[in-house]
């Protein structure tokens, strides 16, 4: 606990201001993304790509792009196959035109509310108001609301007691919004937010993102441009911990609220804000909570849209003209699973021909060399986001572009496109794969004495075909034979599966921390489910941005690696996007790492979506 209290009174020294105190305060060291881009000139389309993904952290593209191509090249493609068509007829297609594999929706505004958002248009260009909010970002950034793995309940940890300051903060802040409001506090630090709408009968719109952050590595605080604790605005960037990942959202969400109620906006439909407190630590305190007290208010299936963080971006991975936009429908699923192994102990001097860490160790290897088999399923996530990029991307590979084109008919040709997304770009296989790997290990205690008790933690994610019980099938399958090897009993989830006498030893398969969790459903994509008003809603925020000059805006779903708060809240509403409106450059170093940071005019577009998100929900969902 020393050495973390060290590091965050290190990092909350800051400037006396978080304002820039001259105008020629540098803004960018040697690892700017710029000059990242300048980096690797043999190939800039991948370049981009590259740069696009690594903004998406925990998501991923669809669009198979996840790493630069593998040095074999392009997979040939017999040109007659199926269709015969030359793969340069197949596209792109111009972002307006209509697609049945990768439905785009209508740039949607407020009409009803056009005067408002023109109004709040001129408010967030001021210079003044900008100012104000990076403020108020900045000072969210200094309070260091760290998330721990091993935080005991709500009441009897100390550590929560910063998140009491955090809420001071907002208090003190946002007045108008915590007066006006309905305010709930749920398990202490879960704050709800209830904006009451005229119309009793439309279902409310639930907006979410969480108060913690991922703890700051001391070995690294001095790596820090800025400290991480700052909150420094230099001009250009804010800087610190939860710049990006997630108190630019909480801000962004209260800025929002506060401008509607300056304005005097009224909704018909009721809107709610749901701010967790240990998303990066599972958010069972906080989010599972807060799902419980949301089920009650409001009822199953009571909510109409919920929209929460995602790793999504948009950028132009494919060239300049066209810029993709990536909001997550759907989730992986989750599993830890501890393989733990018994065996007999005694002096190292007299070993057996196999200790439990060897046994153990054999249990790996065996399942590193069985993954899981890969699926690219129509409908799906990388399915969906893979005909998105073939239909609309300028550049994209024409053999995957003919490809996708077949896939749609022929199971032969979906197979084939399977095949060759991983051999072009071999980290796609984390996208279609249910994903396998050892973290954690523990064994022995003494070099001098056999280990008669070892374990390791395999941790998967889980692909939206499978499901938790078919991955437990799956284990236990590849652990069974190698227990009859080595005569070991086994346990594999409270059930006798013994294959051997135990004579050797015995194994137990569990759920390592009982967090278990299936893929999430996936979000309805039909002409009028909600999604379009959101979809809707991205594009006409990129599309009237200052400086907008492409040729249009591809909304393009993904399924998203890792998981959010929604996990939680799968029994409100089918309708769940993970989204974050930045774009992909707009952040400096990604999430949970070193110069964690948000550019502050990329920042003040998430205002403006949020804004338009509200008005248009208010008016045409």
């Amino acid at each position: 606990m020393s050495s973390e209290k060290s590091v965050v009174e290190l990092s909350r020294k800051a400037p006396s201001s978080i304002l820039p105190l001259s105008a020629g305060t540098p803004t960018c060291p040697a690892s700017s993304s710029n000059q990242r881009q300048a980096r690797s000139p043999r190939n800039k389309l991948f370049q981009r790509l590259f740069l696009f993904v690594t903004a998406l952290c925990c998501a991923y593209v669809g669009f198979g792009f996840l790493s630069s191509p593998s040095s074999k090249g392009p997979l040939s493609v017999d040109p007659q196959r199926t269709t015969g068509t030359d793969a340069r007829a197949l596209g792109p297609l111009p972002p307006s035109e209509h697609s049945d594999v990768c439905p785009q929706p209508k740039a949607l505004r407020p009409a009803k509310h056009a005067a408002l958002e023109e109004a709040l248009e001129r408010v967030y260009a001021d210079e003044t108001y900008r100012l104000e909010a990076y403020r108020a970002l900045g000072g969210a950034v200094q309070i260091p609301t760290e998330s721990y793995d091993d935080l005991g309940p709500v009441g009897e940890d100390s550590r929560w007691d910063i998140f009491a300051d955090l809420h001071e903060y907002l208090e003190r802040t946002y007045p108008r919004v915590f007066k006006t409001l309905n305010v709930t506090k749920v398990n202490t630090y879960g704050i709800v937010l209830h904006w009451q709408g005229s119309d009793p009968s439309a279902l409310p719109v639930l907006m979410a993102a969480h108060q913690d952050v991922v703890p700051i590595e001391p070995a690294t605080a001095d790596n820090w441009v800025h400290p991480p604790y700052s909150g420094f605005y230099d001009g250009e960037w804010i800087w610190g911990r939860g710049s990006g990942d997630d108190k630019s959202d909480l801000i962004a969400g209260l800025q929002v609220i506060d401008a509607l109620l300056k304005q005097g906006f009224e909704p018909e439909r009721t809107f709610v804000w749901a701010y967790g407190f240990d998303e990066e630590s599972s958010g069972r305190q906080g989010a599972g909570s807060i799902a419980t007290y949301l089920e009650e208010t409001y009822g199953l299936d009571g909510i109409a849209l919920i929209l929460d963080e995602g790793g999504g971006a948009y950028g132009t991975p494919y060239g300049e003209d066209v810029i993709f936009a990536v909001p997550s429908l759907s989730e992986k699923g989750y599993l830890d699973i501890k393989v733990e192994v018994t065996a007999q102990g005694g002096h190292s001097s007299v070993p057996p021909k196999h200790t439990a860490i060897g046994l153990l160790s054999a249990i790996v290897v065996e399942l590193e060399s069985h993954p899981h088999e890969p699926a690219l399923i129509r409908g799906g996530g990388p399915y969906n986001s893979t005909q998105c990029a073939a239909t609309y991307a300028p550049e994209y590979p024409n053999h995957l572009r003919r490809l996708a084109q077949d896939a749609v008919q022929s199971d032969g040709a979906l197979e084939e496109l399977r095949d060759a997304l991983m051999e072009e770009f071999p980290r796609f296989e984390a996208v279609l794969r249910t994903t396998q790997a050892v973290d954690l290990v523990q064994g022995g205690v003494k070099v001098n004495a056999l280990p008669e008790k070892v374990s390791a933690v395999v941790n998967h994610r889980i692909a939206e075909h499978s499901s938790v019980a078919q991955l437990k099938e799956h284990f236990t399958d590849v652990v069974v034979p190698v227990a009859a090897r080595f005569n070991l009993s086994v346990e594999a989830f409270g059930r006798n599966v013994s294959a051997g006498s135990g004579k050797g030893g015995h194994i137990v398969l569990s759920d390592a921390f009982g967090t278990g969790l299936e893929p999430s459903p996936v979000t309805p994509m039909g002409e009028h489910d909600p999604y379009h008003v959101l979809a809707g809603t991205i594009k006409s925020t990129i599309e009237t941005a200052e400086g907008y000059n492409a040729s249009g805006v591809v909304v393009a779903p993904l399924l998203q690696l890792g998981n959010t708060d929604t996990r939680y809240y799968w029994n409100l509403t089918r309708n769940i996007v993970r989204y974050k409106h930045l774009r992909d450059t707009d952040r400096f170093n990604g999430a949970h790492t070193v110069n964690e940071a948000v550019r502050a005019a990329g920042w003040i577009e998430s205002i403006r979506f949020l804004t338009k998100f509200i008005l248009n929900c208010d008016e045409h969902l």
